[in-house]
């Protein structure tokens, strides 16, 4: 028998408890992969957008508006390339079916965002249509919308002058992301500002904050403080800072997703920490005959370590890389079964983590035992002591 053999005999002499343990590491790296994936999702996801846009919102809150009349004077800022304005929507398809939807003005959007692509034509469409809106080609193909569709929007947020809340938009364009990373993000909508600001039953002449393109990135911060010293002790104070930045932020209002998942992981790996470690430990305490035979027939005590923590590994890599193959094949189920809307990616950042932590605990659960293995004496050993 080879050195592999026995080590893959001694993993499965007890069936049951082998399978059980496995089972154990394959739920937790299927848990580990889908919950750092939201990680990655939640705090990695902006990196590429860097620091050639800002946001400029109201200091309180980005649900407070501000007025349009501060336009001028945002767009007289040194450094200033193109300025935008856009509004949350609340938008609903269906019978509840929320989606991520602004009122912006669709030239200024076209500026501001050359990382869409969208033909020139439907720009201009978008521009001269009233009640026209645009959508993502991830959105537009999970609803199955068609360029000159009607589109029977809703908003959870926003009643229109005579009490409802349906609002009925003409699909008048359809766009996608120049690059991958952009094209990943194309599960938005965009409504004409114009529209929205005539027909909204809360008033018009505000939005919910503005978008500054910038001649240059390197010069985000002294825009950033220059726009905010500007309306500083005024009734319209804002707070401006960058894309990025306020992505994350939006984010982090429903919690510290990092931190929550931290613990989430720490309270599952712990738990299978004392799961493997008895499981590994008991298997040695059953073997200790067995161990002293070995060193009988000539293995050195860092043979007996060796085939021990070679067990251990086995044990968890199995069950971690059957686990992590498994949160992939989910995750890309979950991609397609949100259309796109929720791009949960088992990249290769979430596999480089669970091989590091398959080594850890492989480390943490089989290093005593086979230190004991290995210091066993032969005498004690076969003798019971």
């Amino acid at each position: 028998m080879t050195k592999t053999g026995f080590v893959v005999a001694n993993l499965f002499r007890k069936k049951s408890r082998t399978s059980l343990t496995l089972l154990s590491v394959m739920m937790a790296f299927l848990l580990f992969g889908l919950l750092q994936a939201v990680n990655v999702l939640f705090n990695a996801g902006a990196d590429f957008i860097g620091a050639s846009r800002l946001m400029t919102q109201a200091r309180v809150s980005f649900t407070q508006p501000l007025p349009l009349r501060l336009l001028p004077q945002i767009e007289a800022v040194p450094g200033v390339a193109q300025v935008n304005w856009i509004q949350w929507f609340g938008g609903i398809v269906g019978e509840n079916d929320q989606i991520v939807m602004f009122a912006t003005d669709p030239l200024r959007l076209h500026a501001t965002y050359p990382e869409w692509s969208m033909p020139d034509a439907q720009w201009q469409a978008f521009a001269n249509t009233r009640t026209g809106m645009i959508a993502g080609k991830q959105l537009a193909e999970k609803y199955h919308w068609k360029l000159g569709q009607k589109i029977p929007m809703k908003s959870n947020i926003f009643p229109q002058k005579d009490g409802t809340k349906n609002w009925p938009l003409d699909l008048v364009g359809i766009y996608d992301g120049k690059t991958e990373d952009w094209k990943k993000r194309t599960n938005l909508v965009y409504m004409n500002f114009a529209y929205f600001d005539e027909a909204n039953a809360f008033g018009s002449g505000r939005a919910g904050m503005y978008v500054l393109r910038l001649a240059d990135p390197n010069q985000a911060k002294k825009v950033a403080q220059t726009v905010d010293a500007m309306f500083e002790n005024s009734p319209d104070e804002t707070k401006t800072q960058t894309e990025k930045d306020w992505n994350v932020g939006f984010i982090k209002q429903i919690g510290d997703i990092g931190l929550i998942v931290r613990w989430i992981l720490f309270a599952v790996f712990f738990t299978l920490l004392l799961v493997v470690g008895n499981t590994m430990a008991q298997s040695v305490r059953e073997r200790i005959p067995e161990l002293a035979v070995l060193k009988t027939l000539g293995f050195s005590d860092g043979s007996v370590l060796g085939f021990v923590l070679a067990e251990t590994f086995a044990l968890c890599a199995i069950g971690g890389l059957v686990g992590l193959s498994a949160a992939t094949a989910l995750g890309i189920a979950v991609q397609k079964s949100a259309g796109g809307q929720l791009p949960l990616s088992v990249d290769w950042h979430v596999w480089l983590y669970g091989v590091i932590a398959i080594v850890l605990l492989s480390l943490a659960v089989g290093l005593l035992p086979a230190l004991r293995a290995s210091r066993l004496k032969i005498v004690d050993a076969l003798a019971g002591r």
